[in-house]
């Protein structure tokens, strides 16, 4: 088929280097809670909280993004919550209430180092039967909990199960500032005998993520929905699943929440070597209906005692997923920042540029304003709030620099600084000019507030004409300047109108704004000539 065809010339071709750095990409990690065994590796409460912002440290110097923190553990919460226990991870026995609220610290944590911080919440799997979350759990719904060995499982084909996790993540959802809710196991367990038609069970566990969205939807509709599905949704034409795969083997229809609009991403759980990793990342891509898509990497066989991958095996998998366009999540935390086989030193080269997680554009809303005077003094960038007209609060802020006039707020080695919540930035006086977009909680961003400090090696002395709307003069071709047409573009880089070079520019039928002009030539060589505004 075409697809693999072209998937192995790009497996070829990036097999030996990285492509280019996006300025969209989710680079995420699991940072896990059960037993501590990413977080905490301690019980006393100060230990824990600097613990934390080492990791958060070290997760930011390697471009990570979003943290994907595991919040209900089993049957158990990692906050004070009115509807389950405390998880013993936090202060070592079940049920105990912690001297702080780790949630919180993680959001706070998260949001001052820019990144996105979302509520991993672990569904149908409640812990072994004895244990305080599910023993509690059988005791207020005793027909709720399916025993299988050792341990319980609330049974996705009660509707009661629904309205249950519905609440846990309403609660999670209108206490805290979360960026997302992560859902995992939302699945029937692979133990489970499913005695229903797999097209009956996908119904049992499709409803349950119906009701998960409608309520979180409905407090928050900025937050995300994500979840991680098993890695192969179902089998392809041309490769088989091996038996294990989301849509038969658990009814887990992922895809197919995707095309209703019910999840904003998925995090496959893509642990997986060769054409049971290749095949299946494409299919996720082409069934994506252009939602959120982040492969979830198995970095734990690098680990000699989990497995036997190399790290070229993983850089194949990142480099591949970058070219679809899926960007990556590390499973789990501690295997990246422990840098197994040069994982972390890897994972900071890769991802040496920021990148902003990619914008909610299904969501229907407006970006926000530009952002009004932009100025510098000293070293302190300052620029006043913008508006928006969304419904979430909070606008961020993302901060660009370069040498060259106008900023390129489209190339990612421009931007320096991300989701900020202030309207000021200590910045180095460098030599670069600067620029500054207003984002909202959507991930939709503003025109840029353009300051230039530096006339730049490329464009010096940038002249900028004013019109109320009347042709402006264009400056005379000369003897060298090979020039047909006039282009004009946004600042961003857009094209906004092509014209014959003459004397002047009609700039009839152009909005109101802040325009770059270049020539086009005859062997398609283009120059910029200068800037002009526009205010009737």
């Amino acid at each position: 088929m075409k697809k693999y065809l072209c998937f192995l010339l790009l497996f070829l071709t990036y097999i030996t280097a990285a492509g280019q750095s996006p300025k969209h990409e989710v680079r995420a990690v699991w940072l896990t809670t059960i037993g501590g065994i990413d977080w905490p590796h301690s019980y006393n409460a100060e230990a824990q909280e600097n613990e934390l912002t080492n990791i958060l440290d070290q997760l930011k110097r390697a471009g990570i993004n979003t943290i994907l923190i595991q919040t209900r553990v089993r049957g158990t919460t990692i906050y004070p919550s009115d509807i389950e226990p405390w998880d013993g991870c936090i202060t070592g026995t079940p049920g105990k209430k912690a001297s702080y609220d780790p949630l919180q610290l993680c959001i706070d944590e998260c949001h001052k180092r820019g990144m996105e911080c979302h509520a991993w919440v672990v569904t149908i799997p409640v812990g072994k039967w004895n244990k305080l979350g599910c023993k509690q759990l059988r005791q207020k719904y005793p027909k709720l909990i399916k025993r299988i060995g050792e341990d319980g499982y609330m049974d996705p084909e009660q509707s009661q199960t629904g309205d249950y996790i519905a609440s846990i993540c309403k609660e999670i959802v209108t206490r805290y500032d979360v960026d997302g809710i992560h859902l995992d196991y939302i699945r029937y367990p692979e133990t489970w005998k499913i005695k229903v038609t797999r097209s009956k069970g996908r119904e049992y566990i499709t409803d349950i993520v119906r009701k998960i969205y409608r309520v979180v939807k409905s407090q928050k509709p900025w937050v995300k929905l994500s979840c991680s599905p098993i890695g192969k949704y179902d089998d392809l034409r041309r490769y088989k699943a091996g038996g294990w795969n989301a849509r038969t083997a658990v009814c887990q229809d992922a895809q197919a929440w995707l095309k209703e609009g019910l999840m904003d991403a998925l995090f496959p759980m893509m642990y997986f070597q060769g054409n049971n990793f290749y095949p299946f990342a494409i299919d996720w891509k082409e069934q994506s209906n252009g939602r959120i898509v982040v492969p979830g990497l198995g970095i734990y066989f690098l680990d000699p005692r989990e497995g036997k991958w190399t790290l070229d095996m993983v850089v194949r998998q990142m480099n591949v997923s970058r070219e679809l366009g899926l960007g990556h999540c590390y499973f789990r935390s501690k295997f990246f920042t422990d840098n197994i086989k040069g994982i972390y030193d890897f994972g900071c080269r890769f991802d040496a540029t920021p990148a902003l997680v990619p914008p909610m554009t299904w969501a229907g809303q407006h970006a926000p304003s530009e952002p009004p005077t932009l100025t510098l003094d000293g070293n302190t960038l300052s620029w006043q709030a913008a508006t928006d007209s969304s419904d979430a609060p909070n606008l961020f802020y993302n901060i660009y620099a370069s040498e060259d006039f106008p900023v390129d707020i489209n190339k990612a080695e421009n931007l320096m600084a991300t989701r900020l919540t202030k309207t000021s930035l200590m910045v180095p006086v460098n030599g670069k000019n600067y620029a500054v977009t207003a984002m909202n909680r959507y991930g939709q961003e503003s025109t840029p507030a353009q300051l230039l400090l530096n006339a730049g090696r490329q464009y010096a002395a940038p002249t900028i004409s004013k019109t109320d709307g009347r042709p402006i003069a264009l400056p005379q071709k000369g003897k060298t300047l090979d020039a047909e047409y006039i282009v004009v573009e946004t600042l961003g880089g857009q094209q906004v109108a092509l014209r014959p070079y003459g004397a002047v520019l009609d700039v009839k039928g152009l909005p109101d704004g802040l325009y770059q002009l270049r020539s086009l030539g005859k062997k398609g060589r283009n120059h910029r000539i200068g800037f002009f505004s526009i205010k009737r």
